[in-house]
């Protein structure tokens, strides 16, 4: 997904024996990897353990859920629903628990929680090891900027929420927008933007979606443990990014000193759990495949699912004994017809998996990037004084891929690799 096709070399080329100028030089970028991915996947598929010893690994179970996965990005709906039915009956993570959601959303992103019922493949990590490496680098940059000991990280505040994902968790009736109108006049998010932590700031009292406040760090709103988030304080630069801060996969106060590791130049190493597939994640793909060529009704129920763990009062952001925002969410009575319920899955990823590094990719197999990046660029630029978005444009067949480095091409030679379209 990030380079197309690429050269491939497997244990069928000697490499050694062929030689750099009849070997290696000669591998083109023209066969399609897609063939040879299914079957690397169906393999481990077919030949895993069901469970493992060492929890981290992963097992039959991850390698379908993968597989899956696959198909979908290829657009082979009826193959994937095959496997998710069966995923659905009989998965189990690696060290044997039903595939299940966590009955609390923030639970998915506690180190203390780390390798639980909905954790399907995970890159796994520790902290007070001896070594920083057995940590989560992965979020160091990413956390409140300028905390000191109020805070977790310290650094840097350079993955920020956007304005437009903020108002995507704005509901009409406890159901999402699905029309685009979260982001009008009347529905988008009150901020703070322009203003000092000092000043006065009176914090948005419309209906949202619950796990807006375990995605994103909002003025006024606790974050994590920690302290009610101060706005700006705790922002590298917020005319250049806007006013909210990350919050998914920061690591708790009370988690200092043992789920997180002070060996370092950051506090940032933790020893949070990172799914590269959740069953959230299974479920809604599950639901795509079952509009696809299943069932309506069974596509609802999953997503179904996922909106019943957001609406756990149990698990909402709380001041005192009260929820710290209007939190309003339901469950859908029906989907209509393909069309809405195709609607609603998307959005449904958008906001159960947000900050999880899905968002882009999925645009891109839907085959919609261009129209909703586009849309996004329209409504965001105009926000940042700065200008960090000025002049940004997706253009299809071409952004949908990265370049391949041109110092590849020019040690192969222009006739070996074949550039993508657009570069």
């Amino acid at each position: 997904m990030r380079f197309n096709n690429t050269p491939y070399l497997d244990e069928s080329v000697d490499v050694e024996g062929a030689g750099v100028a009849t070997g290696i030089e000669k591998v083109t970028n023209e066969a399609d990897l897609w063939p040879k991915i299914e079957a690397d996947m169906l393999y481990a598929y077919q030949n895993l353990p069901k469970t493992q010893a060492e929890v981290g690994r992963v097992n039959k179970w991850a390698a379908a859920a993968y597989l899956a996965k696959i198909y979908m990005y290829q657009k082979k709906f009826t193959q994937a629903k095959v496997l998710y039915d069966s995923i659905m009956l009989y998965g189990r993570t690696s060290n044997n628990k039903k595939y299940a959601l966590v009955a609390k959303f923030a639970d998915v992103f506690k180190a203390s929680n780390d390798n639980n019922e909905e954790s399907i493949w995970a890159y796994q990590a520790a902290a007070g090891t001896g070594s920083i490496n057995n940590a989560n680098p992965e979020f160091d940059l990413n956390w409140p900027y300028n905390t000191g000991a109020d805070g977790p990280g310290n650094c840097c505040s350079f993955f920020q929420p956007t304005f437009e994902l903020a108002n995507s968790f704005r509901t009409a009736a406890g159901l999402p927008l699905l029309d685009g109108s979260y982001n009008s006049d009347a529905n988008q998010l009150k901020t703070d933007m322009g203003l000092e932590t000092k000043d006065a700031f009176t914090p948005d009292t419309g209906p949202l979606d619950p796990r807006i406040d375990h995605s994103i760090g909002r003025r006024g709103i606790p974050y994590l443990d920690w302290m009610d988030f101060p706005g700006k304080a705790w922002i590298r630069n917020q005319p250049n990014a806007g006013p909210y801060q990350t919050k998914k996969f920061v690591y708790y106060k009370s988690d200092k000193g043992t789920l997180q590791d002070n060996s370092s130049w950051t506090p940032g190493y933790t020893a949070i759990n990172f799914p590269i597939i959740r069953f959230a994640d299974v479920l809604l793909m599950a639901a795509e495949a079952e509009i696809e060529v299943g069932s309506l009704t069974t596509a609802l129920d999953y997503v179904n699912q996922v909106r019943r763990r957001a609406a756990n009062p149990a698990s909402f952001v709380t001041k005192g004994a009260s929820p710290a925002a209007n939190y309003v969410i339901s469950e859908y009575a029906a989907f209509p017809d393909k069309t809405f319920a195709t609607n609603a899955v998307r959005f449904e990823r958008k906001l159960e998996l947000s900050g999880e590094g899905h968002r882009f990719y999925d645009l891109v197999r839907w085959g919609i990037a261009e129209q909703v990046i586009n849309a996004y660029l329209t409504y965001e630029a105009p926000k940042l004084p700065l200008g960090a978005l000025s002049g940004a444009k997706f253009t299809s067949n071409q952004d949908e891929l990265l370049p391949l480095p041109q110092n590849q091409i020019d040690l192969l030679g222009p006739t070996v690799l074949k550039q993508n379209p657009g570069f």
